[in-house]
């Protein structure tokens, strides 16, 4: 026979699990509320463009980048078919340096970033003169096959409209290891803090002089302060790919989380002409 004293105890115990029971509860509630906010703001407050999600453009390796998470805030009520192919053999490199690769290339001449994805083609003509040590570093992280294997991880589509890509991490944490300075801040097809469709730019921590290896493809016109390089122009033929990647919409379906088309670059090359 359990006693008064027991009877008292177990109701003590009950009691207390009810209640550590509503704080994991009421916990668990605050962070998916806080999470939707935070999700919410880092569309609005473009300013920062922890693009690689500080800011929407925001970067980040280990070293010397600030993080910017993507992880979705919210699950999508429906999700539009992936219209891309599977990834091709491999895993991303890991691999990272000290100092900006030495400035070698012609800055006089014609270059072209080529990523073959899972959902096409993207040609890129690449702005030499205008930002050599952009394109040079591409040249170089290319030909380490660096890009190779690498998931675009993130796509916006309120506020700006740009997917981005280059991080091996996949979680837009990841850098080369070294920093680029800015450039090309004052392109002429930069009017009105307007990044027109078609460009290509570097993504940064918000602070000056800290680019990486992470970029963004610019699908529908984007207002954005002038502070992200613009280093190139997709093709027609990109576009297309890129409107395709963008019509699957994004994971979290509140306009900034990882694309539903599962967007890989197979291979990254930059050729001279």
């Amino acid at each position: 026979m359990v006693s008064q004293e027991q009877r008292r105890r177990q109701l003590a115990r009950e009691k207390f699990l009810r209640q550590q029971q509503r704080r994991i509860e009421a916990r668990r509630k605050a962070r998916i509320r806080n999470s939707v906010i935070a999700s919410v703001l880092g569309v609005v407050l473009i300013g920062s463009l922890a693009l690689y999600t500080t800011g929407v453009l925001k970067q980040g390796d280990e070293k010397t980048n600030a993080s910017a998470e993507i992880t979705p805030s919210a699950t999508p009520t429906s999700k539009a078919p992936d219209p891309c192919d599977k990834p091709a053999p491999g895993k991303p490199k890991s691999k990272t340096w000290k100092k900006e690769p030495a400035l070698e290339i012609d800055k006089s001449a014609k270059y072209t970033l080529k990523l073959d994805t899972t959902c096409g083609e993207i040609d890129v003509a690449l702005k030499a003169s205008a930002a050599p040590h952009t394109v040079n570093s591409f040249e170089f992280l290319a030909g380490q096959g660096y890009f190779d294997h690498t998931k675009c991880h993130r796509l916006t589509t309120q506020g700006i409209h740009v997917l981005q890509c280059g991080d091996p991490t996949g979680m837009g944490t990841g850098g080369p290891g070294y920093t680029i300075p800015d450039e090309n801040l004052k392109d002429k097809s930069l009017k009105n803090n307007i990044y027109p469709a078609g460009t290509v730019a570097m993504a940064n921590t918000g602070q000056k002089n800290s680019g990486g290896s992470q970029f963004f493809l610019v699908y529908k016109d984007s207002q954005l302060p002038p502070n992200y390089t613009p280093f190139g122009t997709v093709s027609e033929a990109g576009m297309k790919v890129l409107k395709k990647i963008a019509k699957a919409g994004e994971s979290t379906g509140m306009g900034d989380g990882a694309p539903n088309a599962t967007v890989v670059i197979d291979k990254a090359s930059v050729t001279k002409s």
